[in-house]
C-alpha cells in the first residue's frame, strides 16, 4: 500500500468527532490540531506513513516521532490527525481513503477539516463545505456560510468529496485569511468547531501566545524543507558507492 496508518496505542473511544489539520493556507489546520493534541494531553494512537513521504523524523519533547500522526482524547471523545510537512500529490488520494477508513473503523461521528480561505482583506465569517444535506443543515443553523460554486484542493478538498461520494458526515470548515501562518484564524476555527460538536476547547493560550505559536512552527517548518532538501543532494552526491 502507498499509504499506511500504524495504531501504537488502543484507546476507549464511543462515537469519537475527527478533527484533520494537515498543511493549507495559513497553516490553520496544521496550528490547531497540533494544539489540542498538546493541550488536551491527547495520546499518540498512531503514526501515517507512506514510502512517498521525505525520509524524516520530528523531535517533540525529547521524542522522535513521525512527522504525520494521529492522537485520540479518550476524554474528549476526539481524534485528531495532522502533518507538519506538505502531503505529496500523489499521496493525497491513497490517504483521504485511508482516513476515511480509519474514521469508519473508530466509529466515528464525523469529520472536521480545518481549512482556510486566501483573502487579501480577510472578514470574520465562517465558510464551509458539507458532504451531506444533513451537515450543511446543520451548518447553516450555526450561522455558517456554505460554498455553493468554487473548488478546493488538498487533503481536505479531496476528503470533503470522497466523504460526499460515501455520504459520510463531514465538513471543510473555513475561515479567510491574509497571513502565510495564522494562529489567530486557527484559534477561530477550533472554538466554532467546539460550538458544533458540543464540546469547548480553550484557545485563550494560541490566541495569547501566537506569534510564538507561529515562529515555532515557522522554525519547524523551515527545517523539514531544509532537511528535505539535504537528502535529496545527498541521493544526488551519495559519499559510497
Amino acid at each position: 500500500m502507498i499509504v499506511e496508518i500504524h495504531e501504537v496505542k488502543d484507546v476507549k473511544l464511543k462515537s469519537p468527532v475527527v478533527i484533520e489539520g494537515f498543511p493549507g493556507i495559513g497553516m490553520v489546520g496544521t496550528i490547531g490540531a497540533s494544539y489540542l493534541a498538546e493541550t488536551l494531553g491527547m495520546t499518540l494512537i498512531a503514526h501515517i506513513s507512506s514510502s512517498h513521504f521525505p525520509p524524516i523524523a520530528a523531535v517533540h519533547d525529547y521524542v522522535p516521532v513521525s512527522p504525520a500522526r494521529i492522537y485520540a482524547s479518550e476524554k474528549h471523545d476526539l481524534i485528531v490527525l495532522f502533518s507538519e510537512f506538505v502531503i505529496p500529490p500523489e499521496v493525497v488520494y491513497p490517504l483521504t481513503q485511508k482516513i476515511i477508513e480509519f474514521a469508519k473503523a473508530k466509529k466515528a461521528k464525523a469529520i472536521y477539516s480545518l481549512a482556510a480561505i486566501a483573502s487579501p482583506v480577510p472578514d470574520q465569517n465562517f465558510y464551509a463545505i458539507a458532504s451531506t444535506k444533513q451537515m450543511g443543515e446543520m451548518l447553516k443553523k450555526a450561522k455558517v456560510e456554505l460554498v455553493r460554486e468554487g473548488a478546493t484542493q488538498g487533503v481536505s478538498g479531496l476528503l470533503i468529496a470522497e466523504c460526499a461520494n460515501r455520504q459520510f458526515p463531514a465538513a471543510n470548515l473555513m475561515i479567510q485569511t491574509g497571513f502565510p501562518l495564522d494562529p489567530v484564524g486557527a484559534a477561530r476555527l477550533l472554538d466554532k468547531t467546539g460550538e458544533l460538536t458540543g464540546r469547548k476547547f480553550d484557545t485563550a493560550k494560541l490566541r495569547q501566545q501566537g506569534q510564538q505559536v507561529q515562529e515555532k512552527l515557522a522554525k519547524s517548518f523551515e527545517k523539514i524543507k531544509e532537511l528535505g532538501k539535504d537528502y535529496e543532494k545527498l541521493q544526488d552526491n551519495p559519499m559510497y558507492g
